[in-house]
């Protein structure tokens, strides 16, 4: 019976995750070709190919992306910028979702530094990631502070410290490698132990 129980915990260990990095995929495929394959779906009636609207979709934001640079387009892209930052509320949104694409795809990324800050009076650390260096111009005072996020196990929120900057241990940890490290609970690790 034991070993009937253990087999059928390897099969969920091993069954699982692919079933659920398959859903995820079939989801995100279906979202993405959706945007516009929902509109081309009624014009092309039974010639409709699943994944034409998600080529169209990447082509259209390609699209935009080149003529963004580009002198009038990019002087519109510029000027719905500006009005979307001072429209209040939707400037926050704006912002908010701004800000966070651009540090994971833009040319500046933020996580890309990954810190050990230790933990007042417990001696214990916490993995993050430096997310700003140059915190005067927000406010004067944190001018020798450090913007450290720190994610929280198994969930996508976290909090955000400032730390002062010469107390903070620099890691040579890839920032993806420390994200995995950090939202499993320390379960990838690589080396594992079972005694301290």
């Amino acid at each position: 019976m034991k070993k009937l129980f253990k087999n059928f915990l390897n099969g969920i260990l091993t069954i699982v995750p692919i079933i659920l990095v398959i859903f995820v995929c079939y989801k995100t495929f279906m979202f993405l070709d959706g945007l516009l394959g929902s509109f081309l779906e009624p014009f092309m009636k039974n010639d409709y190919i699943p994944g034409f609207g998600l080529l169209l979709t990447l082509i259209l934001i390609t699209l935009l992306g080149w003529l963004s640079t580009r002198f009038i387009t990019g002087t519109i892209v510029r000027i719905t910028d500006r009005i979307l930052d001072r429209i209040p509320i939707v400037k926050t949104i704006y912002s908010v979702i701004k800000d966070t694409l651009r540090s994971f795809l833009g040319e500046k990324k933020s996580f890309s530094i990954v810190v050990l800050v230790t933990i007042p009076a417990t001696g214990m650390k916490s993995m993050g990631f430096i997310t700003a260096d140059d915190l005067a111009a927000f406010y004067s005072p944190l001018e020798d502070y450090a913007a450290v996020y720190i994610p929280q196990t198994f969930q996508v929120a976290g909090f955000t410290f400032f730390v002062r900057k010469d107390e903070l241990e620099v890691l040579n940890v890839k920032p993806e490698d420390a994200m995995k490290f950090i939202l499993s609970g320390g379960m990838t690790a690589k080396k594992t132990s079972n005694t301290l």
